[in-house]
């Protein structure tokens, strides 16, 4: 059966990521739609084959502060439109937001906030939920009005213990509070699937490590990258993915394969 490729990754930094050899991969992945989060740069910062590469849509949301944030979305197929607002001027300004429309499919690209604050005392955790639920709120209006929904994105969440390699040594850091995993539990629970748990069920599968010599070597990560589906996307996943072989950011792609009729 012929699927389509649908694939999100935190870059880290889309400038040093495509020193890293991003563009060789964007080509490669066999993708129709690619989101990218923590950009990191604006509209002027990067050349022409990143901006408007041959044989792809582009659009690009930069942060107001430079260096920070950006989301960025690829696509074979142009998007009928694409929204980047969720309203509120404090989510808007850091530009964490995608959401593009492809027939009855939309693909929410998104970057949500790290609970962290600048001296790594979790002081950003309130802006955090916030943003989980005034995005909840935008994404279930999609989702009764008719549409086929995939958010993906780096949600800077692990929800369950099986979702990182150190539950107990982290259960005081953002990433995995109880009140972020709540948030998790309350988009399950709204009828959203994280669809790589659907195929697989087993520990020891993350997207993020950090950058410290050896770790990822011996995979001490966290799963805190996502694609989840509503109910009637779900119905035309056939496969997800952790693309962990891949190198370039301290995240690696995620993605599903998805039916073409998911577009119809």
């Amino acid at each position: 059966m012929h699927t389509e490729r649908i694939l999100s990754w935190n870059v880290n930094g889309l400038r040093a990521c495509e020193k890293r050899g991003f563009r060789r991969w964007l080509d490669r992945s066999g993708a129709s739609i690619v989101g990218l989060q923590e950009v990191r740069a604006q509209p002027d910062q990067l050349p022409a084959r990143l901006l408007r590469p041959r044989g792809w849509h582009t659009d690009l949301v930069a942060g107001e502060r430079k260096g920070y944030s950006g989301v960025a979305l690829y696509a074979r197929r142009k998007p009928d439109r694409i929204e980047t607002s969720l309203g509120e001027p404090a989510f808007d300004a850091e530009g964490r937001l995608q959401i593009a429309r492809f027939g009855r499919l939309a693909v929410a690209n998104v970057y949500f906030p790290n609970g962290n604050g600048s001296e790594r005392d979790n002081s950003r955790v309130p802006f955090k939920l916030r943003f989980y639920r005034a995005l909840l709120e935008r994404l279930q209006r999609l989702r009764r009005g008719g549409s086929r929904v995939l958010v993906m994105g780096d949600f800077n969440t692990a929800h369950r213990e099986l979702d990182l390699a150190r539950p107990r040594q982290n259960s005081g850091t953002s990433g995995f509070l109880p009140e972020e995993r709540a948030e998790l539990d309350r988009w399950l629970s709204a009828g959203w699937v994280d669809t790589f748990r659907r195929f697989e069920a087993g520990a020891g599968h993350y997207t993020w490590w950090s950058q410290r010599i050896g770790v990822r070597e011996r995979n001490v990560g966290w799963r805190i990258d996502y694609v989840l589906a509503s109910t009637a996307a779900m119905r035309f996943v056939r496969g997800a993915q952790i693309h962990h072989r891949v190198r370039g950011s301290d995240h690696c792609p995620v993605g599903v394969d998805v039916d073409p009729a998911i577009f119809g």
